[in-house]
């Protein structure tokens, strides 16, 4: 398959819409990135519209357009007759001067081969035994046929699609022209590559729009054709092949379906034998071509662009040349999945990687992209999804991991509303409070357990208070506490340390202080009064010394 969509990895934000809307799941997450697997992808490009990123781009055929006008061979525009849908008010002469000026030989419209596909499927019906004929216009749908339901392209139409026709066509009138194709599909980029020969080269309504843009090549507007020989204008629109067709076979049903997961539903009812003898036109766009992916994007009006169309469709059919059959013929091969399918146990130890170890935890929530945890499960052991990829999982995981860290943190953990409510309290905090259980305060007003002075602050004023001490004298506690508010979720949290035990071992330390200096006063006082006791009887002596030594004296000195 060509390579006809790519990612561009700077875009891609891991958000999965991709995988959600690929109703086949062709999308591969690694590294936190989205890869598209070719070998599954149907290229219906759904993926393209989606992404709000615009990570998912089509190849660009400009330059290969180009080049092929520089040939010097004539150069035909095959024109999707989506186009009245696309360009409002714009006809085919209109678009013929426009192209004209981009260098192209001439312009002609792809219901001309659209009316030599309806002729087949007509001669096919009335003059072939077949029970079900599945129409191959939609190269999308082929190849969802050809991956998924390989059993069912016995039913799938071998014949070529309008656009291969009509290049064919115009290869047989003009031998040396090259074609291009222009329209609003990324599939029809492979169909031309993989079917080598009618069709050259494809370019989507987008990249004309940008070309005439750079060449400044303004579309006039209000020259509408009103050919009645045009019937096959109705292609692009749901039913529309059904709307050109004879429809007189006896014994046949005709039914249109659009939309991949109603093709599928219908492929399996296939599958399963429960239809028969029908003419089903199947288109994997809802609303068929003109809800294409390229159909300038993000801008479908499915009303009135089927209004647009049906004005421009006429009520007969083109002339045409019909070919014979054998020229028309398209040969469709199965193409074989990439990826095997694990076993029982494989898928059992994946689900219990995802935190899924009984059938009433698979959610089958969908947000990871997947229809089911089971779907989800394969596509891990296939290599093409993360576990991290499941919300719950990851919900589950990291409520868990915070719910571990709050409640066994040793400090108290409170966080109020903007209302200064309670919205969570943990452990800790419940314990330097004395609160028995959680729901005895969750969603009451702070002031019931604590002032609420400092909250009214914080939140007032959006400074937070960092490792203030208080003493919480209903709860005979000490703490530090510091007051964060969160603007962005509107919380005020709150971070207790209980410090009664670093308290009271403070005010312990104090008291032995204060009890050791008033014994050391003590021994002090006890001290100097002995000092002093001692100093006076030692005074008393040397007085009494002094006096008998002055008598001595004197004494011995009459002698």
């Amino acid at each position: 398959m060509a390579n006809c969509l790519t990612l561009k990895k700077s875009n891609c934000k891991n958000c999965y819409k991709c995988i959600r809307h690929c109703p086949v799941k062709a999308i591969r997450f690694s590294a936190n990135q989205a890869h598209i697997i070719g070998n599954e992808c149907i290229l219906c490009g759904h993926c393209f519209v989606v992404c709000p990123q615009n990570a998912k781009e089509i190849v660009d055929s400009t330059e290969k357009t180009k080049v092929l006008l520089q040939t010097g061979d004539p150069v035909v525009v095959s024109l999707a007759p989506s186009f009245v849908a696309n360009y409002e008010n714009v006809g085919i002469e209109s678009m013929r001067r426009a192209l004209k000026k981009l260098g192209f030989y001439d312009v002609e419209e792809t219901a001309i081969g659209a009316t030599i596909v309806k002729n087949e499927y007509d001669r096919m019906l009335r003059e072939e035994a077949r029970d079900i004929v599945i129409t191959s216009c939609c190269h999308s749908i082929n190849l969802l046929i050809q991956k998924y339901f390989p059993a069912e392209l016995q039913y799938l139409a071998d014949v070529m699609s309008p656009m291969q026709a009509h290049c064919a066509d115009i290869k047989r009138r003009i031998p040396s022209a090259k074609t291009v194709f222009i329209g609003p599909c990324v599939a029809k980029k492979d169909e031309a590559e993989y079917y080598e020969g009618p069709v050259d080269a494809v370019l989507t309504f987008e990249e004309l729009t940008k070309w005439l843009k750079e060449e400044r090549i303004e579309l006039e507007k209000g020259e509408i054709d009103t050919t009645p020989e045009s019937r096959a204008r109705f292609f692009p629109t749901t039913g529309g092949v059904l709307k050109t067709m004879q429809q007189d076979v006896p014994g046949y049903s005709y039914l249109a379906i659009d939309g991949v997961e109603n093709c599928i539903a219908a492929l399996r009812d296939i599958e399963n034998g429960k239809i028969h003898k029908c003419f089903i036109e199947m288109s994997a766009c809802v609303g068929s071509c003109v809800g294409g992916p390229v159909m300038e994007k993000h801008s479908k009006f499915p009303v009135r662009d089927y209004l647009a169309v049906s004005a421009y469709a006429g009520d007969k059919d083109f002339a045409v040349e019909q070919p014979d059959p054998m020229n028309m013929r398209k040969h469709f091969t199965t193409i074989e999945p990439k990826f095997s399918q694990p076993s029982e146990y494989e898928i059992m130890t994946v689900l219990r990687q995802m935190g899924k170890f009984k059938t009433s935890d698979e959610l089958n929530c969908g947000s990871c992209g997947y229809n089911s945890c089971r779907e989800k499960a394969i596509a891990i052991w296939q290599g093409k999804a993360e576990p991290s990829m499941c919300l719950p999982f990851l919900k589950d995981k990291a409520e868990s991991f915070s719910d571990t860290i709050v409640n066994n943190t040793p400090n108290g953990l409170l966080v109020l509303n903007e209302n200064l409510e309670v919205q969570q309290i943990n452990v800790a905090a419940r314990k330097i409070m004395n609160i028995r259980a959680e729901s005895d305060v969750l969603g009451e007003p702070v002031v019931r357990i604590l002032d609420p002075s400092v909250f009214v602050n914080v939140r007032q004023t959006g400074r937070t208070v960092t490792d203030q001490r208080v003493y919480l004298a209903e709860y005979k506690k000490y703490i530090e506490q510091t007051v964060v508010y969160a603007p962005d979720s509107h919380l005020l949290i709150c971070i207790m340390r209980d410090l009664t035990d670093e308290e009271s071992e403070r005010e312990k330390k104090e008291r032995i202080n204060r009890q050791t200096v008033e014994v050391a006063d003590k021994v002090v006082e006890k001290q100097m009064r002995i000092v002093q006791e001692i100093a006076s009887l030692l005074g008393e002596t040397a007085a009494e010394t002094k006096i008998a030594l002055t008598k001595l004296k004197e004494s011995i000195g009459d002698e």
